[in-house]
């Protein structure tokens, strides 16, 4: 197994008459494992994809139904902030009191 290190630059490898020894400028090592990253992301992505979209549920709501309970619904303590004076119709909602832990 060849095993890159950034230390010395040097790549060494077992060879049928020893281990064998190649040199690299750090630009050149850097390039290289650049590519092979997107490559490996690119192959683990193409694979994981159809996987991931045949367990995903639909969550999307459907826009025709009522509403549930668990819509929203302000609390009691809070208060209508304007955020644009001049236009008094831009509001927000602020709570007042902090929860408790």
């Amino acid at each position: 197994m060849a095993i890159p290190n950034y230390t010395y630059l040097k790549l060494k490898m077992p060879g049928p008459n020893g281990v064998i020894t190649m040199t690299s400028a750090f630009s050149h090592a850097f390039m290289c494992d650049h590519e092979h990253y997107e490559l490996a992301t690119t192959v683990i992505n193409s694979s994981e994809l159809p996987r991931l979209g045949e367990s995903l549920v639909s969550a999307a709501p459907d826009c025709n139904q009522p509403t549930s309970s668990l819509a929203f619904h302000p609390l009691e303590e809070t208060k209508v902030v304007e955020i644009d004076p001049t236009n008094p119709t831009k509001t927000v909602q602020v709570r007042t009191q902090l929860p408790a832990k």
